[in-house]
C-alpha cells in the first residue's frame, strides 16, 4: 500500500464518516502535505471498486465516501444541513417489497434513505 493510499485509509476511518472527496483530499493533505487532489479521487474510486467505500449521493449534494462498507445499513440524512448517520434498523427491507410490486426484477440490493432534520437544524 502506498503512502497516499494509507493516508485517504486513515482520514476515512471512523463510525459515521461520510466525508465529500474534497474534505477528504484536505485531512489527507494535513496527514501528507505533497499528495495531490488527483490521487485522492483516483484512490477513492479505486476503493469503491473494490468495494472497500460506499459512494453515497444525497439530493444534489457532493458525493460522499463511507468507510463502513463491510457492514449493512442505511442513512439518516439531515434535509437542511446534509448531516448523514448510519443506521441498523432491525427488519429486512427487502422482504417488506412484495412479489407484486417486484415486476419480475431479481433484487438483490435495497438502499433506504430517510430524511429529516438533526437536532441542531430543528432546534434553529
Amino acid at each position: 500500500m502506498t503512502a497516499q493510499r494509507r493516508v485517504v485509509a486513515e482520514v476515512l476511518d471512523g463510525e459515521h464518516v461520510h466525508l465529500t472527496a474534497d474534505e477528504v483530499h484536505a485531512r489527507a493533505v494535513a496527514k501528507l502535505p505533497e499528495i495531490s487532489r488527483a490521487t485522492v479521487y483516483n484512490t477513492l474510486g479505486e476503493l469503491v471498486s473494490l468495494g472497500e467505500v460506499l459512494e453515497v449521493a444525497t439530493d444534489k449534494r457532493a458525493k460522499r465516501y463511507d468507510p463502513n462498507a463491510h457492514r449493512p445499513h442505511h442513512h439518516l440524512v439531515c434535509a437542511r444541513c446534509g448531516a448523514i448517520r448510519d443506521v441498523h434498523p432491525t427488519g429486512n427491507p427487502l422482504a417488506d417489497l412484495p412479489d407484486t410490486e417486484r415486476f419480475g426484477f431479481t433484487v438483490s440490493d435495497v438502499e433506504v434513505t430517510y430524511r429529516g432534520l438533526c437536532p441542531d437544524c430543528a432546534g434553529a
